[in-house]
């Protein structure tokens, strides 16, 4: 693998993760330089991973999520799979599962057991619901901790039942959480030393994602409801069509109200009983909408865009995926990323982001995602296991 440089190039990590909540965590790391060597289940061997995002399932998927990695294939249900882990865990940082929480106590590989090895190891878990109570042993999968999670409550159109979210955003949230949480550990251990186990779930990173919604129960005990593509606080904010097209509108507060109502040529409604505060724009949201919806549908989506964007109101088209990656601001910033593929040629995915200013993102290239266990005999050969050796593991699909 290129030598690839960046601010966690120190870094060590083993991924045993599977899907992608996993995945998605250790991929933050791998594209800012962290060795990442992802531990996968050997050819031949019971539980193979069969699962959405596996190779055959979706290449496109699989690339975005596992570029910059290593792979070795490892069986750690064998007496020398473990042995190999041991010694992998002996130079690691971080070692990364997100297994049902029985799986790593039966398989010996807990956090007590690989941190006995190495102390300073930083142990990361993600669950689906948590690593104990009656739900601990339950299958995790995202759309079922959107369901539990509240989100699919407030998410769709009011009265037309539970809508799930279009990304798989518990297993990001949960991702993007555990790897706040091991970037936290790998903080802590530079004072005292030790790494730590952290754990984060499915179901506990998608009711945090809920925000001032689960806010409005905690604090005022009342129940959110759904509200389409609507804010269900401030009117008129949300997707509006216009002659050619839609736009989405946040004209929160006063201020943004005013503004709106001039831009579009009727500053009179500043004026209209109902309409006069948030509170009584909420109350009155159907006559608020009714009014700017009658207004914008006289002009095209692009007109308005740049007359409320002039007037200082918070707005935007409705891209699909393809106009919003042809967009000039998505093209400036850069976050598709160029990558050469050996099968696939040259292709983009998703780059990381975040900006450096010493780390430049597109400073390096991106590694394409290994073929199983494509680093499995420079692996070994670095921890000592000669050519036979590997060959008589690989015969007993230990590796």
């Amino acid at each position: 693998m290129t030598d690839r440089k960046g601010p966690l190039a120190r870094f060590t990590i083993l991924d045993a993760s599977r899907v992608r909540a996993g995945p998605t965590a250790i991929r933050t790391f791998a594209d800012l330089g962290a060795r990442v060597i992802k531990l996968e289940i050997p050819p031949g061997a019971p539980g193979g991973d069969d699962m959405i995002g596996g190779r055959d399932h979706n290449r496109a998927d699989y690339e975005n999520l596992h570029r910059n990695k290593e792979s070795l294939t490892l069986n750690m249900k064998t007496p020398e799979g473990l042995e190999i882990l041991r010694q992998l865990v002996r130079q690691a940082d971080v070692f990364i599962e997100n297994w049902r929480p029985d799986v790593k106590h039966r398989l010996g590989v807990g956090p007590e057991e690989l941190r006995a090895i190495n102390p300073r190891l930083v142990y990361a878990s993600i669950s689906g619901f948590g690593q104990s109570g009656p739900y601990a042993r339950w299958p995790g999968f995202d759309s079922i901790a959107q369901g539990m999670g509240g989100l699919m409550s407030v998410t769709g159109k009011p009265g037309e039942g539970p809508m799930r979210v279009g990304i798989p955003i518990a297993d990001l949230c949960s991702g993007h959480f555990c790897a706040q949480a091991i970037m936290a550990a790998l903080l802590e251990r530079e004072v005292t030393g030790e790494g730590q186990w952290v754990q984060t779930s499915l179901l506990e990173a998608q009711i945090a994602m809920l925000d001032f919604q689960a806010a409005q129960w905690l604090i005022d005990r009342k129940v959110p409801q759904a509200s389409g593509n609507e804010h269900p606080l401030t009117v008129p904010t949300g997707v509006f069509a216009t002659r050619d097209g839609f736009i989405n509108i946040a004209a929160i507060g006063q201020t943004m109200w005013k503004r709106l109502c001039e831009a579009l040529g009727a500053p009179q409604l500043v004026q209209e009983p109902g309409f006069g505060s948030d509170p009584e724009r909420v109350e009155n949201r159907d006559r608020v909408n009714a009014a700017v919806g009658e207004l914008l549908r006289t002009r095209g989506t692009q007109e308005w865009t740049e007359r409320l964007i002039e007037a200082g109101v918070p707005c935007g088209p409705i891209y699909s995926v393809d106009r919003m990656f042809d967009d000039p601001q998505v093209r400036h910033i850069g976050i598709a990323r160029p990558m050469h593929h050996p099968e696939l040629g040259e292709v983009e995915v998703v780059g990381l982001p975040m900006q450096f200013s010493r780390h430049p993102r597109d400073a390096g290239p991106l590694e394409p995602a290994p073929e199983q266990g494509a680093q499995t005999d420079a692996i070994l050969s670095s921890l000592g296991w000669g050519a036979t050796d590997i060959a008589r593991l690989r015969a007993r699909h230990v590796v």
